[in-house]
């Protein structure tokens, strides 16, 4: 990469070091949940509007994303910027650092093809409702990620799992996960009076819940299932005749974790076989695994300080399951983390976190990773060889995913 280039992206990025502070500022201090990130949409729309972007406030459907996007011609990149928060521990995934730093990518990349000239796109998307909402996916389905050549986004994490001299990791890898709701039927009765009457619906909560305990003993050290009772009957002198339980089945790949939840609705059928009551499932919104490009994590780790970013360990540095899986199987996607300054027993989703997130260090890294990626970014926008080879890879990779590998 021409040293120009990168000076350019590098130089807009620091002159614009306020702007990108005070989104930080402003969304970590105003914590919203999931399509509920009004403030935060607003502060977007009118930072980048006064900067000169053009932007599509309430972008493809959602009330609380928006789009920013400069240039023309050429290859198109997106920059994922994510910024809900969780209930009652506000910015404990530290989602107002992966808005700062997908912004400073974004100012870098779209100075440097101003400066430049060359064809060539670059796409600032604001992502709301990662935390359980799923709001990928419906930007996926609204065509927010149509045509685009590469998608990038970074994920802070615990700093203290990391060793003294490396300050994030590139590959990260996380687990598909489908998630379901279902409901039981059967029949109410006074449980004194008339017991034999009733069918209990908590009867089949209790066993489907017992059976898929014991399929735990047979599933893979990476698959995970994990589910609560979301209604389990309203008084103990009533036999309960409508429950509901919510379980995540998750495992490596999209298509292993769809095959294991086969195997635990098994334990709901027949739960529901023995008990006499009937059942239905209702499909929630379903995240894919992360399948980070390789082309784009090895082109990061050369863009960062040297010796500062790991190709893939720690491997368990965020584990867990994002909306941004589901972006992978649509172009080149790039995830990775960095780590913040965080105490033994504060890692994602702790208040600790929270408070970690809010230091001047944290921002001062997500901006270094900002930089980073808008190297990668200008890299995928200007280098057909490398453009051509990701491409490639990539759907080597997705023939592997459809294999459930």
């Amino acid at each position: 990469m021409a040293q120009q280039w990168t000076s350019v992206i590098e130089n807009e990025i620091q002159a614009r070091n306020a702007e990108i502070s005070s989104i930080n500022y402003q969304i970590h201090s105003n914590p919203e949940l999931a399509y509920e990130e009004y403030k935060a949409h607003e502060v977007f729309v009118t930072i980048l509007t006064s900067l000169g972007f053009k932007v599509t406030p309430h972008a493809f459907g959602l009330e609380t994303s928006f789009s920013a996007e400069f240039g023309s011609g050429g290859r198109l990149i997106i920059f994922n910027a994510e910024y809900d928060a969780l209930p009652g521990i506000g910015h404990a995934c530290g989602h107002n650092l992966i808005a700062s730093a997908s912004f400073a990518s974004f100012l870098g990349v779209a100075a440097a093809l101003k400066a430049s000239g060359l064809p060539g796109r670059v796409r600032l998307l604001g992502t709301p409702a990662e935390e359980g909402g799923g709001g990928k996916l419906k930007l996926i389905a609204a065509g927010a990620y149509k045509g685009a050549s590469a998608s990038l986004m970074v994920h802070p994490g615990p700093g203290h799992n990391l060793p003294s001299h490396i300050r994030g990791v590139s590959f990260v890898r996380m687990l598909a996960n489908v998630k379901f709701r279902v409901h039981f039927t059967g029949k109410e009765s006074h449980a004194a009076i008339a017991p034999w009457d009733g069918v209990n619906a908590l009867d089949a909560v209790c066993l489907s819940y017992n059976a898929i305990s014991m399929l735990r003993q047979q599933i893979r050290p990476y698959d995970r299932i994990h589910g609560i009772f979301r209604s389990a009957g309203d008084r103990p002198n009533v036999t309960p005749g409508n429950c509901c339980v919510e379980y995540y089945v998750r495992s490596q790949t999209r298509a292993q974790a769809e095959a294991l939840w086969q195997r635990v609705l098994k334990c709901f059928e027949g739960a529901a076989l023995a008990t006499g009551c009937q059942m239905h499932t209702e499909p929630l919104n379903s995240y894919a695994d992360v399948r980070p490009s390789a082309s784009l994590c090895r082109a990061y780790i050369e863009a960062m300080p040297e010796g500062t970013v790991s190709y893939q360990e720690p491997k368990d540095i965020l584990a867990g399951s994002t909306d941004m899986g589901n972006v992978c199987y649509e172009c080149p996607g790039f995830h990775g983390v960095f780590g913040i300054d965080t105490e033994e027993g504060s890692p994602n989703h702790t208040k600790g976190f929270t408070g970690a997130a809010a230091t001047e260090d944290a921002f001062a890294r997500a901006v270094e990773c900002g930089k980073g990626m808008a190297l990668v970014g200008w890299r995928v926008l200007t280098d057909d060889v490398f453009a051509d080879e990701m491409q490639k890879e990539w759907e080597a990779d997705m023939k592997l995913a459809a294999q459930g590998k």
